[in-house]
């Protein structure tokens, strides 16, 4: 059961480094993280009676 832990860990431990790393090196091989930019206007009715 213990060995089972550790891997367990070993593999969270492995996954997080390389989600990681590709967060960092993703932009230098076309993945591109950023939002997208656009300007969004919605009419607004108050009723303020």
């Amino acid at each position: 059961m213990g060995k089972l832990i550790k891997l367990l860990f070993f593999f969270a431990i492995l996954a997080f480094s390389g989600l990681v790393g590709y967060a960092y090196i993703g932009p230098f091989f076309g993945a591109d993280f950023s939002a997208p930019q656009a300007e969004v206007r919605q009419p607004l009715i108050l009723n303020a009676d």
